[in-house]
């Protein structure tokens, strides 16, 4: 994990299922329904040769299976021995909030993480997803935490990655909000005599987030996990947090704004009962 030095960091085997058992998946193979998830278990145990998996993961929503079935079969598996830990990754918060909450009520596996598509350049899960998780202390990974590689610059300079040569789930620099977020990690990481990614990892350790990062060569990997040694100061944290923010809409946005509560409270701002304030 880049969040933790190095020489402390445990040893944790993690997998997921959703998109298929096999390597032509099929009806019978593919989505969240419990034949497909034991069927994915067993697989990644064989060939993986391990009898248990640390961290199982539902990759993805397939807009069929309910909440009830996955969570149950989850439960499943860890009674069985084969999996300790389960999360849900690329889910809504309501269904990841859904799928917790009926666990806990009926005594099942507990959900303990989600996992996200969050950087500096992808900030839309701040609106539901880690409110959500937060307040349900479930843990939080996100992958493409450098944005296919538009964070750690190397496209400014001319340079091949996954923009180049992959075409998905990449950002580009291609507005304003962008270059700005780049001139700030750019920055930050001349303050810190650190490399823009590096910076772009701990800013998000800071947060309290474990990024996935995804490194091709050795290079690269001795470079994320330098991450763990950089330390951002509250005035880097926030430069960098006021460039990348996104709007968070309805109703965030609406309950952060004084002048409508004043407004809704009949003018009277002694009406409302701030978050800081004792209760009367």
């Amino acid at each position: 994990m880049v969040c933790s030095p190095v020489n402390a960091t445990p040893f944790v085997l993690a997998s997921k299922y959703s998109l298929g058992s096999g390597p032509r998946p099929s009806v019978a193979t593919t989505g969240n329904s419990r034949k497909t998830l034991v069927q994915s278990v067993e697989a990644s145990l064989r060939r993986l040769n391990t009898d248990r998996i640390d961290l199982y993961w539902v990759h993805m929503d397939d807009g069929i299976t309910a909440s009830e079935e996955i969570v149950r079969g989850l439960d499943d598996v860890v009674r069985a021995g084969k999996v300790i830990y389960v999360g849900f990754s690329d889910f809504a918060a309501w269904r990841v909030a859904r799928a917790a909450t009926i666990a806990e009520l009926r005594g099942w596996a507990p959900v303990i993480g989600i996992q996200t598509e969050y950087s500096l350049v992808e900030r839309t899960s701040d609106r539901e997803l880690i409110p959500m998780a937060q307040a349900m202390g479930l843990g939080i990974a996100s992958w493409s935490p450098l944005g296919g590689g538009l964070l750690t610059g190397k496209y400014r300079r001319g340079e091949p990655g996954r923009a180049t040569t992959f075409g998905a789930i990449v950002h580009r620099e291609d507005s304003p909000r962008i270059t700005a977020i780049l001139d700030a990690l750019t920055i930050v990481a001349e303050e810190t005599n650190a490399s823009l990614s590096q910076v772009a990892l701990a800013w998000q350790c800071a947060r309290g987030i474990v990024p996935i990062v995804g490194p091709r060569t050795v290079d690269q990997l001795d470079d994320n996990l330098g991450a763990s040694a950089v330390t951002l100061t509250g005035d880097q944290l926030g430069r960098l947090g006021a460039a990348s923010a996104v709007p968070l809409g309805f109703p965030h946005d609406f309950l952060a704004d004084p002048m409508q509560f004043n407004t809704l409270a009949g003018g009277n701002p002694d009406a409302i009962i701030w978050p800081d304030q004792p209760a009367p």
